[in-house]
């Protein structure tokens, strides 16, 4: 008996240290609006443009159907742009 494993006293425990864990990181995490009302002002600006991004992808694809088109490569810069900034 003394090598066995009390089961249901292992998993009272187990369950109570993930219930304990569980509400400890519900209670201490912010919500997204008081994540926000902490930010500082310019990065609130630029959470807003990042939203406003999102919510108009008309945008990106325009310019993914303009580049198709014309057979750009989308993802990396042609040789001009470049040299350009080499200069």
């Amino acid at each position: 008996m003394s090598g066995q494993i009390m089961w249901g006293k292992f998993l009272a425990m187990s369950a109570l240290i993930l219930g304990g864990g569980y509400a400890l990181m519900t209670a201490t995490t912010p919500t997204e609006e008081e994540l926000y009302a902490r930010l500082s002002p310019d990065l609130q600006r630029k959470v807003d443009a990042i939203r406003a991004a999102r919510e108009n992808p008309s945008k990106v694809k325009e310019q993914l159907q303009e580049a198709s088109d014309d057979n750009k490569i989308v993802w990396a810069e042609d040789q001009q742009t470049q040299q350009q900034r080499k200069k």
